[in-house]
């Protein structure tokens, strides 16, 4: 461990050990608190939620953190960013747009079942980097079991593709996939940035997929023509209930998205970008309502917010810092450099496959959380925030392509599972790991290669 990172954690150690709770080391303090809210994350037997705000009160209450430094660790960027797209994504569902793209895909392909299954994979990866990955699946996954069930065909395979496009999509830019979102946070890193040195790498992994997805599922996916006419019957122009909206709603999108290229010019905050948008476009729907008519389109938007993934954020930002207060984080950093020399081509593959690992076993979201500190006192003994970069690019990479390792890898993978079982099609998942896995595995040897090539030859 180098001096500066042992000065650095003994000095904030010291300062904490002044209020901890019965004089207890807040090093050790701190880590169980982690250790202990990670463990029952895993065990999934309590709300994500409800554990990480647990844990958060708990690092508060025995005085690892106080209060005011709880708060000053919570990355509002982060919680203003996420709230703002889910707002303007509920908002513009109800125009019915979402549906319109689904069945009109299957049609182009003449409902056939694997034409539609890459179809529709390839809408989840587009919408999930320009939207985010666990609001696509929440749109597009209920209108591919409706086909399914119109073409009476296995539904098994169009919800693995969807589990494995959302993830590979997300990993394209800033807004794609929440690891990114708390990256690009507390880093800087701009949209532009992410889709430039992010986006041919998840382009790369999705043509290697298609051709897979074929492989895998094209003898199984076979319907007779009567079928597929009930979907050729499906008039996709019907499900656009309401075009003004659906007007108003794409043309905030589009100005919300430029917003992310421009405003990096200014300073300001994608989170600042996303609430601005949510802001005018709920404007935009209430001009000439009524009181009543106001509230309630208000009542509706706010709604479909997951309040309580905002809040699970909101905890683990707070354990986090617990932990980077005590010090926890600066001994992993200094015995991660040492582990790799310094090397920042080894540090960045050692980062890519730790990462997809893990985030293979557990949820991407607070393993990234607890990283994204870590990474950041390895910095000087890199050599300073450009060579980190490309640091944070492998962490991105292993976090989300990680997530397709396992059913739990990923929030949108436990999304499309709950909706797979609502529909009557549990999803097993020893079952998905046996595709996930090797094909996981797969798109992290493909990222390595892209930053061999990119970066380090």
């Amino acid at each position: 461990m180098s001096a500066a990172a042992a000065s650095s954690a003994h000095g904030a150690a010291e300062v904490i050990e002044k209020t901890v709770i019965f004089g207890f080391d807040p090093l050790w303090l701190s880590t169980v608190i982690l250790i202990v809210s990670y463990a029952v994350l895993l065990s999934e037997k309590v709300n994500r939620t409800v554990v990480a705000l647990l844990g958060a009160c708990a690092a508060i209450v025995t005085g690892v953190v106080s209060q005011s430094q709880a708060f000053a660790g919570i990355d509002f960027n982060t919680i203003a960013l996420l709230t703002g797209m889910m707002i303007i994504v509920a908002v513009t569902r109800v125009s019915g747009v979402f549906e319109f793209v689904a069945i009109w895909s299957a049609k182009k392909v003449k409902a056939d079942p694997i034409g539609i299954l890459v179809v529709l994979s390839v809408v989840t990866a587009v919408f999930s980097a320009f939207l985010d990955n666990l609001t696509t699946v929440l749109l597009v996954v209920p209108i591919a079991l409706l086909i399914v069930e119109k073409l009476d065909v296995s539904p098994y395979p169009f919800l693995y593709s969807q589990i494995l496009a959302s993830n590979i999509g997300g990993t394209a830019t800033l807004i794609g996939d929440p690891p990114n979102i708390l990256i690009g946070s507390a880093t800087g890193l701009t949209f532009v940035q992410f889709l430039f040195h992010l986006g041919p790498v998840a382009l790369m992994v999705l043509i290697v997929f298609v051709p897979i997805f074929k492989w895998l599922w094209g003898k199984e996916l076979v319907a007779t023509e009567e079928r597929r006419q009930r979907v050729m019957r499906f008039r996709e122009a019907d499900c656009i209930t309401d075009m003004v909206l659906l007007k108003k709603s794409l043309g905030v999108l589009a100005l919300v998205v430029a917003g992310f290229v421009i405003g990096e010019h200014y300073h300001i905050r994608p989170g600042t970008t996303a609430m601005f948008g949510a802001s005018v476009l709920l404007l935009l729907t209430m001009i000439g309502e009524r009181d009543e008519a106001q509230a309630e389109r208000l009542h509706a938007a706010f709604i479909e917010v997951e309040w309580s993934a905002l809040f699970f954020f909101m905890g683990l930002f707070v354990i986090v810092t617990g932990v980077e207060h005590a010090g926890l984080l600066n001994i992993l950093g200094a015995a991660l450099i040492d582990f790799t020399g310094g090397d920042a081509a080894l540090t960045s593959y050692a980062t890519l496959w730790l990462s997809a690992v893990v985030s293979a076993a557990v949820d991407n979201i607070p393993f990234v959380a607890t990283m994204i500190p870590l990474i950041e006192t390895i910095e000087a003994a890199l050599g300073g925030a450009e060579a980190l970069e490309v640091v944070w690019w492998s962490l991105a990479l292993g976090a989300c392509l990680g997530g397709n390792g396992s059913l739990i890898g990923a929030a949108a993978n436990v999304m499309v599972s709950g909706l797979g079982e609502r529909a009557g099609h549990p999803i097993s998942f020893a079952k998905f790991l046996k595709i996930g896995l090797p094909l996981m595995l797969l798109s992290v040897a493909i990222a390595q290669l892209y930053l061999y090539l990119r970066y380090f030859s």
